[in-house]
């Protein structure tokens, strides 16, 4: 690490925490001679980069922020460097910089702390509202608001799976989420397909997603943890309310899937460019009941398959009486095979928006997994 990289990480650590960027701006001036730099956040639609000054939103698909945003790599313009900003696989957006110093080391070191920036605005996040208001291009319904606080991020990259997952309409979406956990050993991820409408549905889909949080951690098998969710629902809503689940657990040392289907979205793996849904076993949904007992699946995967789990939401999409469908989603997916998983499901929510003409009336969630082989 050089001195001035070195130098900027420590402004980063140590800038107040509306100050990010602006102390980021006057150490890179100092050091590389930039005159400019700009955040750019993908907004929640993953449609839009929006600047976190008064600049323009960027919206043109081969604009180089895109590209950097897609290929997650420095893009080079016209003497503007766009650098990809993320943590962990999660991608935030992009920072511009200009000019851009001829130097290739330079860049490499701008590269670098442009991923620094993304690990310490992940870190602020929670003790300020600018970055995430600065993300939106229209306000959120509370709904919305609530079910995008509760998620575990919108993408995960590990050495052995690769992990994205989108809402939509994604600024009104009411009950359906997802979540995720992983230790080095093994994935948990829960998809719900949630029940209701607007602030309801969103305090039924966190009490599932919480009472599943507190009986993995502590550490119940994935029928346990369905059970004990099960209990929180019905003791809540006396099986008046109920909420769709489908539960995976992944061994990443052997592909080894356990799965607890309560009621819940559909299950697909793309094999070799074939797209086939996985049979489950269809149990209660969570609350329906009192006490239902869960009985897990087990199925092995193949190196570089690859899981969807959609909603309901996805294939009902209806355009002028139309339904979107399985045949039109196999058709979809099967194309997916080169895609990373966020862009998958990012290009399968814009082929929906594109089949309704706009945003999805109902719910729909979708989640791509890649078991990409155990790992050394």
């Amino acid at each position: 690490m050089s001195g001035a990289e070195g130098h900027a990480r420590r402004v980063l650590t140590e800038a107040p925490t509306d100050l990010i960027v602006d102390r980021l701006a006057a150490e890179l001036a100092r050091t590389y001679g930039v005159t400019r730099i700009e955040l750019y956040q993908v907004d929640y639609r993953l449609a839009e980069l929006l600047p976190l000054g008064d600049g323009a939103a960027v919206t043109g698909p081969g604009h180089p922020a895109w590209r950097a945003f897609d290929h997650q790599e420095p893009v080079i313009a016209d003497g503007v460097g766009w650098f990809p900003v993320g943590m962990r696989g999660e991608r935030r957006g992009v920072l511009e910089v200009s000019p851009v110093p001829a130097d290739p080391h330079a860049r490499r070191e701008l590269d670098t702390i442009a991923t620094v920036l993304g690990h310490e605005l992940s870190a602020v996040m929670a003790t300020t509202d600018i970055y995430r208001t600065a993300r939106r291009s229209r306000r959120l319904t509370l709904a919305a608001e609530m079910q995008w606080e509760l998620l575990p991020g919108r993408s995960r990259i590990r050495p052995s799976f690769s992990l994205a997952g989108q809402l939509e309409p994604a600024y009104a979406v009411r009950g359906d989420s997802f979540d995720w956990s992983d230790d080095g050993h093994r994935l948990w991820l829960a998809v719900l397909n949630g029940y209701g409408e607007g602030v309801a549905a969103a305090l039924l889909a966190s009490l599932a997603t919480y009472a599943l949080r507190n009986a993995r951690r502590a550490g119940l098998d994935l029928a346990d943890q369905a059970a004990l969710a099960d209990q929180a629902i019905y003791a809540q809503h006396r099986g008046e309310q109920h909420v769709s689940v489908l539960l995976i657990e992944l061994d990443l040392a052997t592909g080894e899937l356990t799965v607890v289907d309560a009621g819940s979205p559909r299950l697909l793996r793309l094999r070799a460019g074939e797209v086939t849904e996985q049979e489950l076993d269809k149990q209660f949904p969570l609350g329906m009941f009192e006490g239902t007992d869960y009985r897990p699946q087990r199925f092995r995967l193949e190196r570089e398959d690859r899981l969807f789990v959609v909603s309901d939401g996805v294939i009902e999409a209806t355009a002028e009486q139309v339904r979107y469908g399985e045949v039109a989603l196999d058709r979809f997916l099967r194309r997916t095979g080169p895609m990373e998983p966020l862009d998958a499901v990012r290009s399968l929510i814009g082929d929906l928006r594109a089949f309704v003409s706009g945003d999805l009336v109902d719910d729909a969630v979708v989640v791509c997994l890649d078991w990409l082989g155990p790992q050394p």
